[in-house]
C-alpha cells in the first residue's frame, strides 16, 4: 500500500504543477496615476519685458497766471519696457485666486514732443512702478484668468526743444505723475519645471494733469510760459514668474 501512495501523491504535485503554469497569470490592475493638484497660495517673484506706448494731452498756458495760450495738442510715444515684481497669492473658495503685488518697469518709451515750443523736442517715459491687487479664476487647476488694479507713478525726462525751428534753447524739467491702473491677464503653470509660471498682463493707465514751467536753457530764467501734461499709457507685459508653496 505504501509503495502505491508515494508514486500517487507524486503524480498529483507533478499533474498541479503542470496545471498551474497553463492556467493564466491574474496582475494586480495599475495603480491609477496620482492627481496632480495646483496651490496658488503662497508668494511669488517674476522679471520679463514687454511693449507700451502713451498718449499726452498738452496744453501751452502761461506762468504765473495759468491762462491758456495754445490749445491742448495730443502727442505720443512708443517703445519698449523690461520689468520686475513680487507678489502674494491666497487661493480660496475652490477657484478663487485673491492677490496684491509691487512691480518696476524700467522704460524706453519715447515720442516727438508737439506743442508751442516743441521743435526738436523729445518726450520720453523712463520708469514707473505700480502697487496694487489682483481677483482672479482657475479655469483649470494650472490656468489663471484675472483682473488687476491700483496705484501707478510714472517718470518723464526732462525735454530741451527749440521755437520755431531755432537752436534749442528751451528746457522743461523731468515730471513725475500719479495716477492709477486697470489690467487683465493669464498666469499659466509651466509643467516642465515645478514653481515655474508664465504671466501675460494688458494694463491702461491714466496720470494726473501736472504743470511744467518753461525755462531758459543755461540760466534756468523763466520763459513766461508753462505746459500742463496728462499723460495715458497702455502696456502689455509677459513674465516669468517663480513661485514657492506650489504644492499641497
Amino acid at each position: 500500500m505504501k509503495n502505491f501512495l508515494v508514486p500517487a501523491f507524486a503524480l498529483m504535485a507533478v499533474s498541479g504543477s503542470a496545471l498551474a503554469a497553463d492556467l493564466p497569470i491574474r496582475k494586480a490592475p495599475p495603480m491609477a496615476p496620482a492627481m496632480i493638484t495646483t496651490n496658488w497660495t503662497g508668494c511669488y517673484v517674476g522679471a520679463g519685458g514687454g511693449y507700451g506706448m502713451f498718449n499726452n494731452d498738452t496744453t501751452t498756458v502761461t506762468d504765473p497766471g495759468g491762462f491758456v495760450f495754445a490749445n491742448s495738442v495730443t502727442h505720443g510715444g512708443r517703445g519698449w519696457f523690461g520689468t520686475v515684481q513680487v507678489g502674494c497669492d491666497v487661493q480660496f473658495g475652490g477657484n478663487w485666486v485673491f492677490g496684491v503685488f509691487g512691480d518696476y518697469d524700467f522704460a524706453d518709451i519715447e515720442g516727438d514732443h508737439r506743442g508751442l515750443f516743441s521743435s526738436g523736442g523729445t518726450n520720453r517715459l523712463d520708469s514707473s512702478w505700480a502697487v496694487g491687487g489682483r481677483v482672479g479664476w482657475l479655469v483649470t487647476p494650472q490656468l489663471l484668468t484675472f483682473i488687476s488694479g491700483g496705484y501707478t507713478e510714472a517718470r518723464f525726462d526732462a525735454i530741451d526743444f527749440a521755437f520755431l525751428g531755432a537752436p534749442v534753447t528751451f528746457r522743461m524739467d523731468e515730471r513725475t505723475h500719479d495716477g492709477w491702473f486697470i489690467g487683465g491677464g493669464v498666469e499659466y503653470q509651466l509643467g516642465w519645471l515645478p514653481g515655474l509660471y508664465w504671466k501675460t498682463e494688458y494694463r491702461v493707465a491714466e496720470y494726473d494733469r501736472q504743470t511744467s514751467p518753461i525755462n531758459f536753457i543755461g540760466t534756468g530764467l523763466p520763459t513766461g510760459f508753462a505746459e500742463i501734461h496728462e499723460p495715458f499709457v497702455q502696456t502689455v507685459r509677459s513674465e516669468l514668474v517663480w513661485r514657492w508653496n506650489w504644492g499641497r
